[in-house]
């Protein structure tokens, strides 16, 4: 099952067929107390748990795949990034956001299609329908998957420092970012596809749009400093923004406190794999440039031969018959 570790996410990689087979929560690896009551008590729905945080990294890596850190799992550790999240980082702030909207989200989801019991539609924030339409379908309950997010993301993250402080506030703007956007999803109903009638549900965008927000977020967080302050349980620490002039960061914004590294060249103590290697696109002069993203080192040219279909023909009706061409490509890589 994949769980949130006390710095970062976590995986035991024994758990990816979660969901064809019965769950023992006191087998899964890492979970605190907390976790695992949880577990035990809302069983169903832990397999939704680990498919969130699934979408969330398989989306964290479609976003930052042209950057120098293009969120690189880790086989064999818990720690699926390894130390990458060690440090207080944008890209901390962004794994946390996306994982705990992962959860959420999928949560969501599956409560909306019947896969559990103890949810299911939502049926407190309709309101009045508007002209032409009236509600109907399976409204998503996004608050319930959210509380599922919540109660288990941040089970961890009761500690009074800065980092539970960073890990509670990213882990509920991954959370707002769907509430967000939310949407309304209709329905025609008629004949011939006429729109006599029209039934609308609220609905969860698509996971990328979700992503792509969240991405936004990332490239403008706000980066923060620590603060202690003597309460009658002991020293704990806040953040506050570092710079005054700019706008201070709301619950919908990304926050950070520490530097990320170049992630240029390989260090195991930060974690970064550096970016020999990588495939770079040799017009863009952006992050993703040659320039760029092989840190000014260069590139090595290599052709590569592809088979693609081609000169495919319609044949009425209804099939498509194509040829198989051979096709050379360019491929840059950094050196």
């Amino acid at each position: 099952l994949l769980v949130f570790s006390l710095r970062s996410l976590a995986i035991g990689h024994q758990y990816s067929s979660l969901g064809t087979q019965p769950i023992l929560c006191g087998s899964i690896p890492g979970l605190v107390p907390k976790q695992l009551r949880f577990c035990r008590n809302y069983v169903e729905i832990m397999p939704s748990v680990a498919e969130g945080v699934k979408i969330g990294i398989q989306e964290c890596q479609h976003q930052f795949r042209g950057r120098r850190w293009n969120c690189t799992t880790v086989n064999d550790s818990l720690a699926i990034f390894g130390p990458v999240l060690d440090k207080a980082t944008r890209e901390s702030a962004f794994v946390h956001a996306i994982a705990s909207a992962g959860v959420a989200f999928a949560v969501t989801r599956s409560c909306a299609e019947g896969s559990a019991t103890i949810c299911g539609c939502d049926t407190r924030h309709k309101g009045s329908p508007g002209e032409g339409w009236k509600w109907g379908g399976c409204s998503e309950d996004v608050e319930f998957g959210s509380m599922v997010s919540r109660e288990f993301a941040d089970a961890r993250e009761n500690r009074p420092d800065a980092r539970s402080a960073m890990n509670r506030h990213n882990n509920e703007a991954g959370r707002t970012s769907i509430i967000e956007l939310m949407h309304l999803k209709c329905k025609c109903h008629g004949l011939s596809g006429s729109c006599e009638v029209k039934t609308c549900w609220w609905s969860q965008p698509d996971f990328r749009v979700i992503g792509d927000y969240l991405k936004d977020k990332y490239d403008s967080a706000s980066e923060m400093v620590v603060e202690k302050h003597r309460e009658s349980r002991g020293w704990v620490e806040t953040l506050r923004p570092k710079y005054n002039f700019f706008k201070a960061p709301t619950e919908k914004d990304l926050v950070y406190y520490e530097n990320s590294p170049n992630f240029c060249e390989p260090n195991p103590e930060t974690g970064s794999f550096g970016t020999r290697d990588r495939i770079c696109n040799v017009t863009s002069h952006g992050i993703d440039g040659c320039d760029l993203l092989c840190c000014g080192r260069g590139h090595n040219t290599r052709t590569e031969k592809r088979k693609e279909k081609c000169h495919c023909i319609f044949h009425w009706c209804c099939y498509v018959r194509c040829q198989e061409c051979i096709r050379v490509y360019d491929v840059h890589t950094c050196k």
